[in-house]
C-alpha cells in the first residue's frame, strides 16, 4: 500500500482459509490490515488490494500514513482502542 523498506508478506487469502499468493506490503499497512479485520472478513470481502483500499478505516490510515517518511514504524491500536481513547490517527 505504501511504499518502504519495511515489508511483510500478507497473503490476500489468509492462509488459515487456503491461501498462498501474497502480495508485499509495508509494516505498518499489513499491521493495520490485521489489527482492523479478521481472517474472515478478510476471506469474504477483503481478498484484493482495492478492497482493501476501499475500507473506510484502511483508506484513512493510509491518508494519514502517507505523510510519514517510508521508514516510519508505529504501535498500531485496534480500532476500538483509538475510539475508546479518543484518538484518530491525529500528528502530534
Amino acid at each position: 500500500m505504501l511504499d518502504g523498506p519495511s515489508v511483510d508478506a500478507h497473503h490476500l487469502l489468509p492462509r488459515s482459509q487456503g491461501g498462498r499468493d501474497t502480495v508485499m506490503l509495508h509494516r505498518v499497512c499489513h499491521r493495520k490490515i490485521h489489527a482492523e479485520l479478521s481472517e474472515k472478513e478478510l476471506a469474504r470481502q477483503y481478498t484484493t488490494l482495492e478492497a482493501l483500499r476501499a475500507h473506510p478505516d484502511i483508506a484513512d490510515f493510509i491518508r494519514w500514513v502517507v505523510r510519514k517518511p517510508p521508514e516510519f514504524t508505529a504501535v498500531t491500536f485496534r480500532a476500538k482502542d483509538h475510539v475508546k481513547a479518543g484518538k484518530r490517527y491525529r500528528d502530534k
